[in-house]
């Protein structure tokens, strides 16, 4: 049974910093590139991140270059990104994904909520 579990997902001030993970299981992890994506209401899902599948390619979208950073531990099968500098925009749920186009997973999501 495939499994994409997020965590660290909450309330933080303009500025702050969050972790998000995102652990599968029943799948091979390494055989598939990970991406993370958001949703703030009213808006269309859109792609935060992308890493291949051992690390070497990562791609950000702009509104996020340079604050973000996502990483991957192939051995605890488990993604991350680093979220800097957060900002009131970056409120969203936030999914991680297996695969690309066709053959993929997704997770149930976390919250973040960046306010004052």
């Amino acid at each position: 049974q495939v499994q994409l579990v997020e965590s660290g997902g909450g309330l933080v001030q303009p500025g702050g910093s969050l972790r998000l993970s995102c652990e599968a299981s029943g799948f091979t992890f390494s055989s598939y590139p990970m991406s993370w994506h958001r949703q703030a209401p009213g808006k269309e899902r859109e792609l935060v991140a992308t890493i291949s599948n051992y690390g070497k390619t990562i791609n950000y979208a702009d509104s996020v270059k340079g604050r973000f950073t996502i990483s991957r531990d192939n051995a605890k099968n488990t993604v991350y990104l680093q979220m800097n500098s957060l900002k009131p925009e970056d409120t969203a749920v936030y999914y991680c994904k297996a695969g690309g186009a066709s053959n993929f997973y997704w997770g149930q999501g976390t919250q973040v909520t960046v306010s004052s």
